[in-house]
């Protein structure tokens, strides 16, 4: 399907200096890769590998591996929605890459990339299953065989199996689980519960761990909330259609009245995190909940505007405004005091081993509020860095009224009317990196950077591929809602792509998602616009009237074992390539343009996937490296934009798909 395309003139493309100045871009040539290594979170065996929610993954790290664009001749690409009310927001992947999105009060499986998003299959209550409530997306995720677990707002627990044995996508998903998890935990409790459910996650038996609560739980209120799990034997049971007593199966755990989680829930080996309005807890299934540890932090209460304020809303949370963040020694989470303090808490005890004041280098007055998850990212090295953004202002007032039910996942419920028409003048700025360094003596923090000019609600993603922060803000003197890239080292803006000073291209307080393209960062907006940033990596050097279609190029990591293991001799030096071009000659040259490349170029080696699914040297004569000006380097140097050239025969070797006139080429280089 054609896709419609919104390609903004290059005089729209602005580069920034540390200062914070902008100034036109001269040329296109990218950003200068830099590498960080793989994120260090142990796989979830119940989790599906790829970005399974909202967070990324169950250590809520807002942290990808995969490949982000890097400025190389950017694009924006629209895709349009003309059946929800808004663009698709909440996006999560599962194995085969599919985007899983909010649809009708349920979720879908959807066409992003589509000219006009389309669906290709869903589950609405309200079509499906009689109505009467609607799915949390937020906290829902893909598990390990592509079912999607999900919270309801009638305190239901629902698994939708959306593929069928030959792995083709269901036009409705089947409801294979459905349990009331509040009926079934008042009935263990023996108490009526006050709150409502809102938020899932598997432990890393396959427990499926829950909690009650909302985005702001007064304590004063003495409302009765829970946390517990549904065992997996439970689980497993009820998917071979086995009857399950679940009043065995269903393990809770009584918090004290005006107690209750604001956000979601993080899981790593060593149990299931969960983080309330005045506690963290660690939590384990041993046939019953059993408490590892639990830590009080401090909190001034709910933050909202002033009489006579800039602002109109306020934060989200009582307590804690974000969902725990995880390393495999710490968790990692923000108080709400003032200052807001971000905390690391030792996973094995719960003790608080450091902490530091953050976002409080602003003026006199301005109000903190971190709601959003910190971006989290631990080198496996020793230190973790973490990234958090004031959110104060995108908050609803309507929150702090005594009926709000402040679990309802809806934009007139949660976020200030305000902000979303006049966009990020009426929140605050802030956005801090604090790195917490172990040591012999134990850990201490310290901040690497801060920006107090950036107003920021858009959850910023971290991808360890490229080494670079990617948001969506709004440029506060022209009104230009923007892709903004923040190197990670220092903080500055490196890149920023106008998109339009409309008050409706604001992203919904919805963060960025990348999928597993690598050249794609999606953005929802208030217009019913699903904005994709990718780089045009690749074109055709013998047609240069033809545009190879973006959605059918693709960069991935290839690790130097998974290079060995299928034919590659040496070390991986590049990226791998996969490109599918259309309507072909009998033998095409595709160009792949390239950053990071370093050494002789008399010493690269081009490698690419044959029909046999190993990789084979492309033979001297079918490629070469060129300069953009077509001259040929001897010394390649990483912040040079290279062209690598190679020819592919339609059904040759190298042509990985079987359609004639097609051809599908897979190519990364060795050194």
């Amino acid at each position: 399907m054609k896709k419609r395309t919104m390609i903004l003139a290059m005089i729209a493309l602005m580069f920034t200096t540390g200062t914070g100045k902008v100034q036109a871009a001269e040329e296109t040539s990218g950003l200068t890769i830099k590498p960080l290594t793989e994120k260090s979170v142990d796989a979830n065996p119940y989790m599906v590998k790829n970005d399974a929610n909202i967070h990324h993954d169950c250590y809520n790290t807002d942290t990808t591996d995969e490949v982000l664009p890097l400025a190389i001749y950017p694009e924006i690409h629209v895709s349009y929605e003309k059946v929800n009310a808004n663009a698709s927001p909440a996006i999560f992947f599962d194995s085969y890459g599919h985007a899983v999105v909010p649809f009708l009060g349920g979720l879908a499986i959807r066409d992003i990339n589509a000219d006009e998003t389309t669906t290709i299959g869903y589950f609405s209550p309200k079509q499906q299953d009689g109505g009467g409530y609607m799915i949390q997306s937020s906290y829902s995720f893909v598990d390990e065989s592509n079912r999607l677990v999900c919270p309801t707002s009638n305190n239901h627990v629902l698994m939708l199996k959306t593929m069928d044995e030959e792995e083709n996508v269901l036009p409705e998903f089947e409801k294979v689980l459905d349990i009331d998890i509040k009926a079934v935990a008042e009935a263990a409790l023996g108490k009526t519960l006050d709150q409502n459910l809102l938020s899932v996650v598997f432990d890393y038996d396959g427990n499926l761990w829950f909690a009650t609560g909302g985005f702001r739980i007064y304590p004063d209120r003495q409302q009765q909330g829970t946390l517990g799990y549904i065992s997996r034997t439970a689980i497993n049971a009820i998917l071979n259609g086995e009857e399950t007593d679940l009043s065995e199966a269903v393990f809770v755990y009584e918090l004290t009245p005006g107690e209750g989680a604001e956000n979601g829930i993080a899981a790593s080996k060593d149990g299931a995190v969960i983080l309330t309005n005045q506690n963290c807890y660690l939590m384990q299934a041993d046939n019953g909940v059993k408490k590892v540890w639990e830590t009080p932090y401090e909190s001034v209460g709910a933050k909202d505007s002033a009489e006579g304020d800039a602002t109109t809303g306020g934060g989200l949370a009582w307590g804690s405004g974000c969902s725990p963040s995880l390393t495999k020694d710490l968790v990692m989470f923000t108080d709400n005091q003032n200052p807001v303090n971000l905390l690391a808490l030792d996973m094995k005890t719960g003790e608080v081993v450091a902490s530091l004041p953050v976002i409080d280098e602003l003026p006199e007055g301005t109000q903190v509020s971190v709601e959003n998850s910190a971006i989290v990212y631990d080198d496996g090295a020793g230190t973790v860095s973490t990234i958090v953004c004031n959110w104060f202002g995108a908050g609803s007032a309507k929150l702090a009224e005594a009926d709000n039910d402040s679990s309802v996942q809806s934009y007139e419920n949660i976020y200030d009317v305000n902000w979303l028409r006049q966009g990020n003048k009426m929140i605050m700025p802030g956005v801090e990196r604090v790195d917490t360094v172990k040591t012999e003596d134990g850990y201490e923090m310290k901040s690497i950077w801060c920006r107090s000019d950036l107003a920021d609600t858009s959850i910023l993603k971290l991808s360890t591929a490229t080494g670079y922060v990617y948001g969506y803000v709004q440029d506060l003197e022209t009104g230009m809602w923007q892709y903004i890239i923040l190197d990670f080292e220092t903080g500055e803006t490196v890149f920023t792509m106008d998109v339009a000073n409309k008050p409706g291209y604001n992203n919904m307080a919805i963060g960025m998602y990348a999928g597993n393209s690598g050249n794609a960062l999606y953005c929802p907006t208030g217009y019913l616009e699903l904005l994709r940033l990718q780089d045009r990596f690749v074109y055709l050097p013998e047609m240069p009237y033809r545009e190879v279609d973006l959605d059918q190029a693709m960069r991935n990591v290839l690790s130097q074992e998974t290079f060995e293991a299928d034919g590659g001799e040496g070390t991986v030096a590049s990226w791998l390539n996969t490109v599918t071009v259309e309507n072909v000659h009998p033998n095409t040259t595709v160009a792949l343009r390239m950053k990071g490349l370093s050494g002789s170029e008399d010493a690269m080696k081009l490698y690419a996937y044959n029909t046999e699914g190993t990789l084979a040297e492309v033979p001297a004569d079918l490629w070469h490296i060129q300069t953009e000006s077509g001259e040929t380097p001897e010394t390649l140097s990483e912040d040079v934009l290279y062209e690598v050239h190679v020819t592919v025969e339609d059904g040759g070797a190298f042509d990985l798909s079987e359609t004639e006139k097609e051809i599908k080429v897979s190519a990364v280089l060795g050194n």
